[in-house]
């Protein structure tokens, strides 16, 4: 099995810079060539140099930031939420233990006298 050696990262860095510096190198030669175009009235022909001069930047700097790639592909990791292992609702009391109310287990709520009867003064 070959192995491949890979740059240490100064080296890594030290290209970057190398290849962002030529690039800005050749932006500022755009930029002198659309001046000379301009100042010689060459109409139309300024705007070629000129666009290369503000588009270079970008992809410099795009260049530029361009890290390493990972040494571990990763590819695909489904999501998993961190929850707990268990959920236990609070506890709430059960019907017919509310205040107010007379009657025993089993009794609806909603009704006067929580048998359906209407309720009875004593």
């Amino acid at each position: 099995m070959v192995t491949e050696a890979r740059p240490s990262m100064s080296d890594d860095i030290a290209f970057r810079q190398r290849r962002y510096l030529i690039m800005m190198g050749i932006r500022a030669a755009c930029f002198v060539i659309a001046v000379v175009l301009f100042v010689n009235h060459l109409g139309w022909l300024t705007a070629i140099p000129l666009v290369g001069a503000i588009a270079i930047p970008y992809f410099a700097v795009v260049f530029a930031n361009g890290g390493r790639e990972p040494s571990v592909p990763r590819g695909f990791r489904a999501y998993e939420p961190n929850l707990p292992a268990a959920y236990s609702p609070p506890a709430q009391p059960g019907p017919g233990t509310g205040q107010g109310t007379s009657s025993g287990p089993g009794a609806d709520p909603g009704t006067p006298g929580g048998n359906g009867a209407p309720r009875q003064n004593t």
